[in-house]
């Protein structure tokens, strides 16, 4: 277009008088001027034409018209080169690609927890539906009803569940809030490719009280195996108790029916003081009586007859 008007001016010289001419020369090169200047106009007309009856549409986008004389034109027109017709006609490009959106917002629990919740949004324009939304939210559509519509239905949800539950059953609260936004949404035709829980807090008293039940349970617990450990232990005092006490009684009937088990013991006795000292390095200078190892001699004998001595004295002073 530039070469036109390059030309158009190189032929507006060449037909411009310069100086000192005829009359009817002078009139010739003033409708040669005219002609030349309608050509230019011509050329800048058809250039401004070709320049905007055209207009591409890149990739991960649509494209609406606005027409001048008859509004919004109800076609959607997909990615490529497009045809339209200048100034009567305005081509809008909207981007259908995924995009994200945060939103972080204080609500109350079903048991009256202040909690903070960030929420993630996926969202996209309905392609088949972009006529409407130029029409009633314009390209800004995502900052107009996103944030409101997040924050009721994240406030709508958390008030159904209490603070424990917000926490267990994360993934059916997700859910839920994914639901009620994709219901809502779908009236302003905006479609949701996900939703998701980023952030989620409670307050400073919460935590606390959370932390002093932690400990509460924790010294309970405690406590239990204190309790059970003393009974434990209390079982095996009366079973080592009775242990006993049944030992010393067949150890009693034993020896009233044999008299010989009390030599038995004391054999086995004998054997081990014996090992004792012999496998020990210092001397010892004792009586073998006094050591239980007099096995051979008359220590028993001994033993019963003062014993029975002592009782006769006993009986015979009794007597006196």
């Amino acid at each position: 277009m530039s070469q036109k008007f390059k030309d158009a001016f190189q032929k507006l010289a060449q037909n411009i008088p310069k100086g000192g001419g005829e009359p009817g020369r002078g009139a010739g090169a003033a409708k040669a001027a005219s002609r030349a200047a309608g050509s230019l106009i011509v050329a800048g007309g058809l250039g401004y034409g070709a320049y905007n009856s055209i207009f591409t549409v890149e990739g991960g986008h649509r494209a609406v018209i606005f027409n001048r004389l008859l509004g919004m034109k109800p076609h959607v027109y997909n990615e490529g080169l497009n045809f339209n017709i200048p100034w009567f006609e305005r081509p809008i490009v909207y981007d259908i690609r995924t995009r994200p959106v945060n939103l972080q917002t204080l609500t109350g629990s079903k048991d009256l927890q202040m909690v903070t919740i960030g929420v993630r949004v996926l969202h996209k324009p309905d392609p088949n539906n972009l006529v409407w939304i130029y029409r009633h939210l314009g390209m800004n559509y995502d900052e107009r009803i996103l944030p409101s519509v997040m924050n009721e239905c994240a406030k709508a949800v958390v008030a159904r569940y209490n603070a424990n539950e917000l926490l267990t059953k994360r993934e059916e609260v997700s859910a839920s809030i994914s639901a009620e936004l994709s219901q809502r949404c779908g009236v302003f035709h905006v479609l949701l490719e996900d939703v998701a829980i980023t952030h989620l807090a409670f307050s400073p008293e919460y935590a606390k009280a959370v932390e002093a039940k932690q400990v509460a349970q924790q010294d309970a617990e405690r406590a239990k195996y204190v309790v059970l450990g003393a009974i434990q232990e209390k079982k095996t005092i009366i079973t080592k108790a009775r242990g006993e006490a049944e030992s010393a009684e067949l150890i009693g009937t034993a020896v009233k029916r044999n008299p010989g088990f009390m030599k038995l013991r004391r054999i086995d006795a004998a054997k081990e003081i014996a090992d004792i000292v012999s496998t020990s390095g210092n001397k010892v200078y004792l009586n073998a009586d006094s050591l239980l190892l007099n096995l051979l001699g008359d220590a028993d004998e001994k033993f019963a007859k003062s014993v029975t001595g002592e009782k006769r004295g006993w009986f015979s002073w009794w007597s006196k």
